[in-house]
């Protein structure tokens, strides 16, 4: 290896974390305040090499005063293209949580562009392992050059006009901006929405380039979509257990870079290219989903990264400051404290941890255009020293931070550790995934009919009745009282981790056996129901009745989710019947099992039709996109914006609410000089309803759930069944919703 040396240091501020290009070469800052040295080390392939690697050093300077902690230095002569990582030279005491091994290249935390993958080899562990990757975490440490066997940082130039290609589109300056009760949120992979895409090039499929595409924006569009939510995009690594199965991380909850895309959902010509063009490609995806008015959302993972528990990878966090990116037991020996159930945490107690998250969140809304991020297990980001606190830093300066004004920030409420259920909890402008509305609305329609088929007893409407009204029992209690309003419950019945929508109304177990952990792996609370046959039923076969009453259910639970108050999110794949085979955990099936197929039997083609019917009503009605809680009173001679009825058509008292034999409710909301009243019925039997609704009332049926498909409108049209009177009496099939609109 070649030394080199630093310019000397002119004046002005210090260099920022990262490397960042200038006129005559780069500016590089690295945080890792326990080390008393720390090179850049510029590489260049190089076949004579026993690591294929020519290695070029640049000490950088000390921490002082204006960066306590941060080394850092100018380096001239360096563009873009350069390949890069960090060595960092201090005490090995494990013991002591400070691990420092300078054979061990490490990732940029900060860096733009990743090439390469980590090979999982005894080579990229900071302690000796044995081939089977088994060694003592407290013991030695292992002197192999990991150079070869880990990825290189690349370095980017990001200033306006030096991009290239990149300055072709500004995905930040065409942001649709779509007001929160407007909002269907649409959870997807990027690789699995679109490799089996038949109107795709192959050599799209799969890809970052088709989420732009005309036929994927026009599923979007006509589904009603207005925000695309990823799963992380963030450069991720698998972990060792899962290469050792033959397995990989799908999901991609294992980040690697908190600013690099993921390379392997780029079009092979864009790696090829580079990571400049990787970024390009993203940008330009996100753009054309902008121009058709669609918002993109990324799920972010900054509660933990790739590297395991203490007897995991030296890759990047790790060998830099172990003991201050990592929340720690404050034991002796030294242990980690995992609240994540990933082996580590990042300790968000500390200002380098807080910094590295809002400068990961200020890039990808300002450079690649992002319109809002989805917290992973975002209760430990606002851990302090006495648990969750609400006005953490991190979470006060997410939500106050200029760039990010006006973005959608939404936190998945929990972690695995002491007091991690928080739903409800987090402060405006968050929203928050509501768990408590996918377990009541699974077990209306699904568990509570599964128990009273076997004579057990099941929950009450009210529950329900909670969720459908926005769940102002869980996100009433702001500051000041209802401020944050339904907008703040992003309600789902599925999501990426559990059934999908089919495989809920066909499965009563979990069957997670392909994923190598004897079915151990995956929650066993499900709430769902086979409908008395577990798995697939032949339209044909002996027990072909319950196949109806399936596709029933499913439509149930998809209206219940678009019709209610908050913002709703269907998992990619749902509004077609795509099933995992029982697979409620396919976070490391890269394969058929996860991808979304769009070979549509006539059903599922119904069932797709049904979906865009129910969010071209949630459009089209202002009484299903409710902006502020409900109060259920009459206000300056306006009718109430929220009233209860009984089958009867009388309005609900304390008493009826309490009764455990009723599952029949309407439902009737009112905003500006619209009315839509939805009737259900939880129970196994038909039920003789009186529809609701003032004297002169008339009433449209705009959609029932027996119907296979909206067509179907039509015939209760001929039937005389399209237009009724309040007061009308009707019959709802057992297990149904209904729609009607004034």
């Amino acid at each position: 290896m070649e030394p080199v040396s630093a310019t000397t240091p002119t004046p002005g501020p210090p260099p920022r974390p990262g490397v960042h290009v200038t006129d005559d070469g780069v500016e590089v800052g690295v945080v890792a305040p326990h080390a008393t040295a720390v090179d850049l080390c510029l590489l260049d392939p190089d076949p004579a090499s026993p690591t294929g690697w020519s290695e070029r050093r640049v000490p950088l300077d000390p921490p002082g005063g204006a960066a306590p902690g941060r080394f850092t230095a100018r380096v001239p002569g360096v563009r873009a293209g350069q390949r890069y990582g960090l060595r960092a030279h201090g005490p090995w005491e494990p013991e002591a949580g400070l691990r420092y091994n300078p054979a061990k290249l490490l990732v940029d935390p900060y860096a733009y562009g990743l090439v390469g993958e980590v090979d999982h080899g005894p080579a990229t562990y900071g302690h000796v392992v044995d081939d089977a990757l088994l060694g003592d975490p407290d013991g030695p440490a292992d002197p192999r050059d990991s150079v070869a066997h880990v990825p290189h940082g690349v370095v980017l130039d990001r200033r306006p006009g030096r991009r290239g290609p990149g300055d072709a589109v500004d995905p930040a300056a065409n942001r649709p901006h779509v007001p929160w009760a407007d909002t269907v949120v649409y959870e997807a992979h990027v690789r699995g929405l679109t490799l089996r895409h038949p109107g795709l090039p192959p050599h799209l499929r799969g890809t970052y380039a088709a989420l732009g595409h005309p036929v994927v924006v026009a599923h979007l569009r006509q589904l009603g979509v207005t925000a695309l939510e990823l799963l992380p995009v963030h450069a991720f690594s698998s972990e060792p257990h899962l290469v050792q199965k033959g397995l990989t991380n799908y999901w991609g909850y294992s980040t690697l870079g908190f600013f690099a895309p993921h390379a392997p959902y780029a079009t092979a010509a864009a790696r090829a290219a580079g990571p400049a063009a990787v970024l390009d490609e993203l940008r330009t995806a996100v753009h054309a989903l902008h121009e058709a008015g669609i918002e993109v959302l990324l799920d972010v993972v900054y509660n933990h990264t790739c590297e395991g528990g203490s007897g995991g990878q030296h890759l990047s966090w790790r060998g830099l400051d172990n003991a201050g990116y990592y929340l720690h037991d404050g034991g002796h020996p030294a242990r980690l404290a995992d609240v994540t159930g990933t082996g580590n945490t990042l300790d968000f107690r500390r200002p380098e941890v807080v910094r590295l998250a809002l400068d990961s969140l200020r890039y990808w809304a300002q450079e690649v255009g992002v319109d809002g991020f989805r917290f992973d297990l975002a209760v430990t980001l606002g851990r302090g020293h006495a648990g969750f606190d609400p006005d953490h830093p991190f979470l006060v300066a997410a939500g106050t931070d200029p760039a990010l004004d006006g973005l959608k920030l939404v936190a998945e409420p929990w972690d695995v550790g002491p007091g991690g259920w928080r739903t409800g909890q987090f402060p405006l402008p968050f929203a928050e995934w509501n768990d408590k509305f996918r377990n009541s609305v699974r077990s209306f329609w699904l568990a509570d009919p599964a128990r009273a088929a076997q004579g057990l007893p099941d929950h009450r409407v009210r529950d329900l009745a909670t969720r459908l009204s926005g769940s102002v029992d869980l996100f009433g209690h702001s500051d000041p009282p209802l401020a944050r309003g339904p907008r703040a419950s992003v309600n789902y019945v599925t999501a990426h981790d559990g059934f999908t929508l089919a495989d809920l109304v066909a499965y009563q177990h979990k069957h997670n056996e392909a994923n190598g952990e004897q079915n151990r792996d995956g929650s066993d609370d499900n709430r769902s129901w086979n409908h008395g046959v577990e798995g697939p039923v032949p339209a044909d076969g002996v027990a072909a009745d319950i196949v109806p009453l399936r596709r029933r259910s499913i439509r149930n639970l998809l209206a219940t989710l678009l019709l209610s108050a908050g913002t709703p999110m269907i998992t990619a794949g749902d509004e077609m019947g795509r099933t995992q085979r029982g697979n409620n955990n396919a976070y490391c099936q890269d394969t058929d099992v996860s991808w979304v197929h769009w070979d549509l039997a006539p059903w599922r083609q119904d069932l797709l039709a049904t979906a865009r019917h129910l969010t071209a009503l949630r459009r089209a009605h202002p009484a299903l996109r409710s902006t502020r809680f409900f109060t259920g009173r009459p206000v300056d001679g306006r009718p109430a914006d929220l009233t209860w009825f009984d089958p009867t058509g009388a309005e609900f008292t304390h008493e009826r609410w309490h009764d455990a034999d009723l599952r029949t409710l309407q439902m009737l909301r009112v905003a500006e000089d619209d009315a839509v009243l939805l009737v259900v019925n939880g129970s196994l039997d038909p039920m003789p309803v009186a529809l609701a609704g003032g004297a002169g009332t008339r009433w449209e049926l705009a959609w029932d759930s027996t119907w296979e498909h909206p067509d179907e409108a039509r015939t209760a049209a001929i039937e005389g069944a399209l237009h009724l009177d309040a007061g009308a009496g009707v019959l709802l099939e057992p297990l149904s919703l209904r729609v009607y609109t004034a």
